[in-house]
């Protein structure tokens, strides 16, 4: 069995939602917007892990930024002639 370093507890609303408790927050290095997974043991017992965030790629950012910023503007588009596409 494993080592307890902290145990702690939240209460579930009407809609079943909880607040991490700042302790585990703090402990998992979470922040808003966050990912957190739920494995549930075989004995019932769960376990909550943060989910390691994907790094974004900032070269397929910008890109998107560009196709935007493009689509803002409808006079640039222009039809795509069918024996090129």
């Amino acid at each position: 069995m494993a080592h307890v370093a902290l145990e702690t507890e939240s209460t579930l609303t009407d809609r079943f939602q909880t607040t991490v408790p700042s302790s585990v927050r703090q402990a998992l290095r979470l922040g808003k917007k966050d990912k957190i997974k739920y494995a549930i043991q075989s004995d019932g017992s769960v376990v909550i892990s943060r989910v390691a965030s994907q790094e974004s790629d900032p070269v397929i950012g910008e890109f998107l930024s560009f196709i935007a910023r493009d689509m803002q503007l409808p006079r640039k588009a222009r039809a795509t002639i069918s024996e090129y596409a």
